[in-house]
């Protein structure tokens, strides 16, 4: 944990800690913006789609209290305890990044994304608790702040990279049935080069605290060693969750049921209720893709701008209130995605989303760190984030019988969906307890 210390940590230090979250957006954007997209050239339905994405939560739920864990009784003198998993879960990604684009069957990329999935999550969980680790309380929000500003940068690249491709590179979008267009393969390409070298630069500027009682943490990390103990920790840290981590989980799991929602049909809606396209052999499809990329490179861009003003913010209204007021910004901005009929008037709904996308990357985050017992940041960091994933692999599991039999596939309901979701999570936060808030 850091010391809480009266001088305020340099503005270059969280920069530099905070740097390879702009990579690990570039994994986390481009498939985002373009997943949907593969399955349905590869052959997917709408209805399949929920469960063709099951890998992405069901990889988290599993990955990332096992590496919160084992990052948590990690440390080497030269290596740290977090930056080691920066490292593999870079490898990892940028290989599994270079490959997806070469899929060929729906089986082939279902099964990259497992792989992709489980390698971004050894990445990212670990920064999570990085912040926690390196800075005192009060300058906590300042941080997980600065790590929202750089998923921001970085998804607002990679979402748009096809339609920048396309347009200002002249890369042709003509491709065979079943096979992926050249602008999203190059678009893998470059993101895998991006996540390696983001999260290089910040394993190379910034050095970990060792742990303060190195005798105790030994002890501590002899006696939860192997499978079993570990489990075992794990499963009495969920028995023992924190009180306001139990009410954050519910804020968590509507919040993101929303937003995997979006993900899921925002792309493919576009394509077929904002430009058109009856089939995805149509031109209309592709070009409502790629400005749906665009879209979330808008919202991206709103993401790291509303980052700078998320602290003063949440200085003078409160952290939940903050919260509460940005979901709901992101709602409406879901919500009015049904209404639109002219594609540029889909950048002002984009407005909502990025304000909420801002905020969830950081608030809820900034809560539970002054929730959390010393000594178990990275094990908790990685609970907490069962509340993303299980409503996500409900959705996987469960939204394609909605889709078949409740929304008769339409796209843009499910949209309307996810704004549903977040007006649920807004209402929600506000019964929250922040205990490491001051009064504001």
């Amino acid at each position: 944990m850091a010391a809480n210390s009266s001088t305020p940590t340099k503005f270059s230090t969280i920069w530099n800690m905070s740097f390879g979250f702009l990579g690990i957006q570039f994994g986390w954007g481009l498939q985002m913006a373009n997943m949907s997209a593969i399955y349905e050239y590869l052959g997917a339905t709408p209805d399949q789609i929920p469960m063709l994405w099951l890998a992405a939560p069901l990889t988290g739920l599993l990955v990332q209290p096992i590496i919160g864990h084992l990052s948590d009784n990690t440390w080497s003198p030269r290596f740290g305890r977090r930056r080691p998993f920066f490292f593999i879960g870079a490898v990892l990604s940028s290989l599994a990044l270079i490959a997806m684009p070469t899929s060929s069957t729906l089986w082939m990329a279902a099964g990259l994304l497992w792989i992709l999935d489980a390698s971004i999550n050894i990445s990212m969980e670990p920064f999570r608790a990085f912040v926690a680790d390196l800075l005192p309380q009060q300058e906590r929000t300042r941080g997980f702040a600065m790590q929202s500003f750089f998923i921001g940068a970085g998804a607002v690249i990679a979402s748009a990279l096809p339609w920048m491709l396309t347009k200002w590179f002249g890369v042709s979008t003509d491709h065979a049935a079943g096979t992926i267009p050249l602008a999203v393969r190059i678009s893998f390409y470059v993101g895998a080069a991006a996540f390696f070298g983001a999260v290089m630069y910040t394993i190379l500027t910034t050095r970990e605290k060792p742990p303060t009682d190195f005798a105790a943490f030994e002890a501590k990390r002899k006696a939860g060693a192997g499978f079993f103990k570990g489990a075992r920790e794990i499963l009495d840290a969920i028995k023992h969750m924190p009180q306001t981590m139990r009410q954050l989980a519910l804020v968590q799991v509507f919040t993101w049921l929303g937003l995997f929602c979006m993900w899921l049909y925002l792309s493919t809606a576009v394509a077929t209720d904002v430009f058109g396209a009856t089939s995805t052999a149509d031109p209309r499809y592709q070009e409502g893709i790629a400005w749906a990329g665009l879209c979330m490179a808008g919202y991206s861009v709103v993401t790291f701008l509303f980052a700078h003003f998320l602290p003063p913010i949440a200085k003078r209204a409160g952290r939940k209130m903050t919260h509460a007021l940005c979901l709901l910004a992101g709602a409406a901005g879901l919500i009015s995605v049904q209404f639109i009929t002219n594609p540029n008037m889909l950048m002002l709904s984009m407005v909502g989303v990025g304000i909420a996308w801002a905020s969830t990357l950081s608030m809820p985050y900034s809560i539970l760190a002054g929730a959390i017992p010393d000594g178990k940041t990275g094990i908790y960091m990685g609970i907490f984030n069962f509340f993303i994933v299980i409503p996500e692999i409900v959705a996987s599991l469960g939204f394609g019988w909605v889709m078949n039999n409740l929304l008769d596939n339409d796209r843009m309901a499910a949209v309307t969906a996810g704004g549903v979701s977040m007006i649920i999570a807004a209402l929600l936060v506000t019964r929250v307890i922040d205990k490491g808030e001051p009064a504001a």
